[in-house]
């Protein structure tokens, strides 16, 4: 294993040994680029006990899987989304998070970008905090990551999701992307937050073409090489279905997607990753990634650790 084997959250240790911890994402939103929608089919807030009691279910469900993590989400961050106010995410996840932390023994993530909304699941029993702007958007989100102790994901993205994808463009996007996580991981450090909570992101998707997100992928050693946690997250993104059709697996005609199986690449990646140092791998496709894992890890894995 390259780096670190271990993950400290709020309240456990997670080790990560000869294969990289799987994190589950549940998405309680509308417009979430890959299941928006399956919960919530409206920007109105999530209220209904019914609408709670199905998100509790996909999540334990995803234990039942073999999650390690799971990460819950109030709002969308696909290129172009909207923001929603901190009243509307949190009455989305909330609830969801207080069911599961009585029913699910797996730690509980929180998706956000801000600080009241981490803050009231950290309360409510989830464990890390997952920042898309790398603890940066909100001045209070460091402030709250030290007080509660939290495990924190720190990832980087340029611009915003609204502007991420208009033209991404980085002088060398490994070097620019591994420098910016090594001086968010000092900024972490030298603000009091424990290396052992820190886990960085590269951003897969987040203000990066497509060659941007493979040449990052290529990279996963040299992240992984940094002294804490990386995580990927390249779970249904855009880049599969254009490197599928680069190579012509995918005709570019009227039905060209109907031979298009987003499952298949994100293992692919999966594998890819997994050799090569990453330590968490966030996706959707919990069942088939965790049996993927345990054959990789059957195969030999990252071998002795």
């Amino acid at each position: 294993m390259i780096g670190p084997s271990v993950w400290q959250t709020s309240k456990r240790r997670l080790q990560i040994g000869r294969r990289p911890l799987v994190m589950g994402i549940l998405n309680v939103t509308p417009d979430s680029f890959s299941d928006g929608g399956r919960f919530v089919q409206t920007t109105d807030s999530l209220a209904s006990q019914t609408h709670v009691e199905k998100v509790v279910q996909a999540a334990l469900q995803m234990r039942a899987d073999g999650a390690d993590i799971i990460d819950i989400g109030g709002e969308s961050t696909r290129p172009y989304s909207q923001p929603v106010d901190p009243k509307t995410e949190s009455a989305r996840v909330i609830p969801v998070i207080e069911r599961l932390v009585s029913e699910c023994d797996v730690p509980i993530s929180i998706d956000t970008s801000k600080a009241s909304v981490a803050k009231q699941a950290m309360i409510a029993g989830a464990e890390i905090i997952n920042d898309v702007t790398g603890l940066e958007g909100d001045p209070e989100m460091a402030h709250v990551a030290k007080e509660c102790e939290a495990g924190v994901c720190v990832m980087h993205m340029q611009g915003t999701p609204q502007t991420m994808q208009d033209d991404p463009s980085y002088k060398d996007v490994v070097s620019d992307i591994r420098q910016y996580l090594q001086d968010r991981l000092q900024s972490c450090l030298d603000f009091g937050i424990d290396r052992e909570r820190i886990c960085l992101d590269p951003g897969i998707g987040f203000g990066k073409s497509h060659d941007h997100n493979l040449d990052l992928l290529r990279a996963t050693s040299q992240f992984a090489s940094l002294g804490v946690p990386i995580l990927i997250g390249h779970s249904r993104k855009g880049f599969i279905k254009k490197v599928l059709k680069r190579s012509g697996r995918i005709d570019e005609g009227e039905n060209g997607d109907a031979n298009y199986d987003p499952l298949a690449g994100s293992l692919g990646v999966s594998l890819a990753v997994a050799a090569a140092g990453a330590h968490v791998i966030r996706v959707h496709d919990v069942a088939q990634t965790v049996q993927a894992m345990d054959l990789f890890e059957a195969s030999g894995g990252l071998g002795p650790i």
